[in-house]
């Protein structure tokens, strides 16, 4: 087995459906397996994943376990060469298997690789190729100091902005949205921490793969497109409250036994700031809309790439 692609689902069940869709819908000559971890859904999605692709690994929990919980589930059972950790909320085209999975073969030196992600208007999901959260690099992206200087280095630490979405280059740090990583690799680092319930866990095993010598790259040599919610719509506390812990338990554990107690002390007074503020800004926000289907955001995000981007072919 080539390729094992692992979908973590918790109630989105048409999206996963659509996300499942695309996958097999994928032209390429490579063998791979496919595993869905439900983490409790209310939803029919158990159901209706068994029914509609009974040629998936569906391994249904009975409590929701978080996503890096999920996933390390899905990866003792895999059986590929490579692992891709693939959010259900995602449509991948047809030569993107094919295209990661050859670079992967042609580069020995990489435990993981990203292809480029873009949202649903075409842009670019920024998260897609990141350098690391030092606490510089935090600072300047959470008090908005890289948006005023977007092509300059040393204020875009963190998203990368002045560098060109559309060239290929190593990078510190991919997105668990679509992250194909060496089976080598996780033998020698192991899979993702559970303390991370649903963010960071992707930054955290990215940093372990390059401190254990591989490289990460980023080729935007083929795509896919992220569906993500609303960011107009109010979210849960608890999304809100886990995407913040994550920021503090990434620093503990890889720097903070590098700075001052005056830097950890000043992020952490940073995280719990901006943790406020988020959830006075959250609570403007109109209530959660229902779920949406794919498909036309899909399409219309790839129109407007094949606008921006014409070395790329739109098959979807």
């Amino acid at each position: 087995m080539d390729l094992s692609i692992i979908i973590v689902n918790y109630n989105t069940c048409r999206l996963t459906l659509d996300c499942l869709q695309s996958v097999f819908d994928s032209e390429t000559a490579y063998q791979y397996e496919v595993l869905v971890v439900d983490n409790a859904s209310a939803d029919d999605s158990v159901e209706a994943i068994s029914h509609e692709f009974p040629q998936v690994v569906l391994m249904a929990n009975q409590e929701n376990t978080g996503f890096a919980k999920a996933n390390n589930q899905a990866m003792e059972a895999a059986k590929g060469r490579y692992i891709l950790l693939l959010n259900s909320d995602t449509i991948v085209q047809p030569n993107t298997l094919e295209t990661m999975v050859s670079l992967m073969d042609n580069r020995p030196d990489l435990g993981a690789s990203g292809c480029k992600i873009i949202l649903p208007d075409g842009s670019l999901d920024k998260a897609c190729r990141r350098g690391f959260p030092t606490p510089s690099a935090s600072f300047y992206y959470a008090f908005g100091i890289s948006r005023l200087f977007p092509d300059n280095p040393k204020f875009n630490q963190y998203q990368l902005g002045y560098l060109d979405p559309d060239e290929a280059y190593p990078v510190d740090c991919l997105m668990g949205a679509f992250m194909l990583v060496r089976r080598e690799t996780i033998e020698q680092i192991g899979g993702l921490d559970e303390t991370f319930f649903m963010y960071g866990e992707d930054v955290d095993w990215c940093y372990r793969i390059k401190e254990a010598g591989w490289g990460i790259h980023y080729e935007p040599a083929t795509y896919i497109v992220h569906y993500k919610g609303a960011s107009s719509r109010r979210k849960p506390f608890k999304i809100i409250y886990e995407f913040h812990r994550a920021m503090w338990v990434f620093h503990r554990k890889h720097y903070k036994r590098r700075y001052s107690w005056l830097t950890n002390g000043a992020v952490c007074l940073g995280i719990a700031v901006k943790f406020m503020l988020s959830l006075v800004s959250n609570k403007l926000k109109p209530g959660k809309p229902a779920e949406r289907t794919v498909p036309a955001s899909a399409a219309a995000a790839a129109q407007a790439q094949q606008g921006t981007n014409g070395k790329m072919e739109v098959r979807r």
